[in-house]
């Protein structure tokens, strides 16, 4: 797999790619190209998506998300974002689809993914990317990282159990995977200057969702991570002189707003009009049909309806039926089938901006105060933004726009009908000065009070109480704070199953559990004790007869089934719901020992946690068996540990989330820092660098940022 060198490339042992040019644009152009080279597959499966394309080359499988892309008009909206850019900003861009665009067949010739799929021909010629593709990709990715797939789950509990049901699977007693960040001032560090450290938790997708980068030219030197597919680098960086790290700040800046339509005569095709129900009566709608072409199977025809509020993106094909039906005099009860019409408003929709203002900005920082506003430019996802720079200041930062509305539009869809989902302008999120340690991790504390949901503050206070007081901290410390694997859940079981008696094998189950240390090692028997005792206490729950009406299909796209499978929501609130059952009649030590009882009856005393939690990535043609693999190799940490490698209790125990990256920047030396993430620097499985920085992070280790500073000219 060996190219010729480009001009202005040098890797780093592990074929991390660093840049150089003469100037922003050449030196974005490299970027572009580098990226088409190192991750072709990758960020052209991306652009299908942004597209609502993927059936086309994938066939069914891709429909899902095609329709939804097609009726949230992802690329129309990202198209309305680019065209409002400074002049600057679309430059860059273009200056960057331009250098995929050079080396994009290049790139996926002969990758095992064009292979399956038969795509030989369309490799050799794709088709050019649109200047809007990037914001189209990181629009793509963070669609669904908002709040408005959890208010699907809320109303489907709120419809069939009630809306007092919900704390049972919505409150903080559980602690949800998320992302960690920590920055510690240099009183408490051997250089006296700051340390900004952190991983970012998300799917564990195959290639890696993060991209190890160097860019310099005249105008900055940045080491940092980048979405492939996306110019510059966006949410970890190092310019030399300031760095930062982010987390999810929780908070909600999505709204799904219950709608309801009908049709009002006919247009001059014969086609009918459609009007919905807003504030003042019936209004216009916008309404056309896309088609999507599906492999092997022809067209589908999507219709699509943007409200005054925004896109339908869920029940709208049911929706449309009952409108029919009641225009023709039909039953209108009996016509109502399927999920509920909810539309979609997100801040990038209402400003046409994603916040893509931004990027160029963070690339020039040299300050804390330069980040901060480059940041004030940022708009979705919101994110907890900690910075620091070599003149020791340290600073938090709540950035992204949050609409300012009712606090009940923040848990439920609204009605159209209902003032309380109208927008008041945005609220800011707070900016304050760090005076020694700050810790994030999707905590309340951290998140600027901006959401409703936020993780349980157990990560925050293991990592600050691993900080300590302790000083002479070095880049190897944070490193080991990463991988810590104290489970915050622990505490509870305990506390649950000393409450119960049990006789005969359960009873030895229950000794196993009281001895474990709540570490959840890889190598460790208690752990895997525990996660068998979990998983059988959330399917208890979930098959008891109170909570049956939630089994009930919902109905909406399998791409929220994450968000509305029952069984996986419990298996992440089960905290809660073991608080809280009992308020509605449900006897939890009834769970408890029916668990204990479960896991006595296939007993292995030899299991250890990683023998269930191994790493199981997800790849876009997992579905279809066409995916290239990686080992299952045994992964430490879980839900409810700073190192949050996640399993789904009650559904898997396999490792599908967790570290996408880990990093820590050193303000007094740069090169000091460290990085690795999970796989390798290349998307392609047949390439050395696709997965050799997996056995590092397994354990915990980090690679050196700058050695692609005198490495040679690359070679993939």
């Amino acid at each position: 797999m060996t190219r010729e060198p480009l001009a202005g490339l040098t890797r780093d042992a592990l074929g991390v790619p660093h840049l150089r040019a003469d100037d922003v644009l050449e030196l974005t152009r490299l970027q572009g190209r580098v990226t088409a080279l190192d991750r072709g597959w990758q960020i052209e499966h991306h652009r299908w998506r942004m597209e609502g394309r993927t059936a086309e080359y994938v066939g069914a499988d891709g429909v899902p998300w095609d329709r939804f892309a097609r009726q949230v008009r992802l690329e129309a909206t990202v198209r309305r974002c680019f065209e409002r850019l400074d002049a600057e900003t679309r430059a860059w861009l273009t200056a960057y689809v331009d250098g995929v665009d050079s080396a994009l067949a290049e790139g996926l010739t002969g990758t095992p993914e064009v292979e399956a799929l038969g795509l030989e021909a369309y490799a050799a010629a794709p088709r050019p990317w649109a200047p809007w593709t990037p914001l189209g990709i990181f629009w793509g990715i963070h669609l669904l990282f908002g709040t408005f797939p959890a208010k699907l789950f809320n109303a489907h509990v709120a419809d069939r159990l009630g809306e007092d049901a919900l704390p049972l699977l919505h409150a903080e007693g559980v602690d949800r995977s998320g992302s960690n960040a920590w920055v510690i001032g240099g009183a408490q560090t051997a250089s006296g200057l700051p340390l900004v450290a952190g991983d970012p938790h998300r799917t564990i997708e195959l290639p890696g969702c993060y991209q190890q980068v160097g860019l310099a030219c005249p105008e900055f030197d940045v080491v940092g991570f980048t979405f492939p597919g996306v110019p510059g680098v966006q949410h970890f960086a190092h310019t030399g002189s300031v760095a930062w790290g982010i987390t999810n700040a929780m908070a909600d800046y999505q709204d799904l707003t219950l709608e309801r339509l009908r049709c009002d005569g006919s247009g001059e095709d014969g086609a009918p009009v459609l009007v919905a129900r807003g504030l003042d009566g019936w209004e216009p709608v916008e309404h056309t049909t896309e088609t999507v072409r599906v492999r092997g199977e022809g067209e589908l025809h999507v219709p699509v309806v943007v409200t005054a509020r925004g896109p339908v993106v869920t029940g709208l094909e049911a929706e449309l039926e009952r409108a029919a039906a009641v225009a023709g005099d039909g039953d209108e009860a009996a016509a109502a089938c399927g999920p509920p019409p909810f539309s979609l408003r997100t801040p990038t929709q209402v400003e046409s901006d994603l916040g893509f203002g931004a990027l160029l900005p963070l690339l020039r920082a040299r300050t804390v105060g330069d980040v901060e506003r480059a940041l004030a430019r940022w708009v979705e996802p919101v994110n907890s933004a900690l910075v620091a720079d070599t003149s020791g200041r340290m600073r938090h930062l709540v950035v992204g726009r949050v609409p300012d509305r009712d606090e009940a539009g923040m848990v439920l869809p609204l009605p159209a009908w209902d003032s309380r989902h109208t927008w008041h302008g945005y609220r800011r999120g707070p900016a304050v000065d760090v005076p020694d340690v700050m810790v994030s991790a999707n905590d309340r504390a951290s998140g600027g009070g901006l959401g409703v949901e936020y993780a349980t503050p157990f990560r925050a206070e293991r990592i600050r109480s691993l900080i300590g007081s302790r000083t002479g901290l070095t880049v190897d410390d944070c490193a080991a704070i990463h991988v810590d694997t104290r489970n915050g859940q622990a505490d509870l079981m305990r506390e649950l199953v000393e409450a119960v008696e049990v006789g005969g094998r359960a009873a030895q189950v229950r000794e196993v559990l009281l001895a474990w240390d709540g570490h959840s090692d890889a190598d460790s028997h208690g752990a895997a004790v525990f996660a068998r005792w979990r998983t059988a206490l959330v399917r208890w729950f979930s098959d008891h007869p109170s909570l049956a009406p939630m089994l009930e299909p919902s109905g909406h796209s399998p791409i929220f089934a994450a968000w509305t499978g029952v069984v996986a929501q419990i298996g992440a609130g089960w905290h809660s719901m073991a608080r809280l059952a009992p308020e509605r009649g449900i006897d939890v030590a009834d769970g408890v020992r029916a668990a204990l009882e479960s896991v006595a009856g296939q007993y292995d005393p030899d299991a250890a946690w990683g023998d269930r939690h191994w790493l199981d990535p997800l790849h876009a043609l997992d579905v279809s068996d066409r995916a290239p693999s990686v080992p299952r190799d045994p992964v430490g940490g879980d839900k409810g540990c700073v190192l949050a490698a996640a399993s789904a209790p009650g559904v898997t125990d396999r490792c599908y989330g967790g570290p996408v990256a880990r990093y820590v920047w050193d303000l007094a030396d740069r090169d000091a820092s460290r990085w690795v993430v999970p796989f390798g620097a290349s998307g392609d499985a047949r390439a050395d660098h696709f997965a050799d920085q997996t056995p590092a992070w397994l354990v915990g280790g980090l690679h050196p940022v700058e050695a692609g500073r005198s490495g040679q000219a690359g070679t993939r």
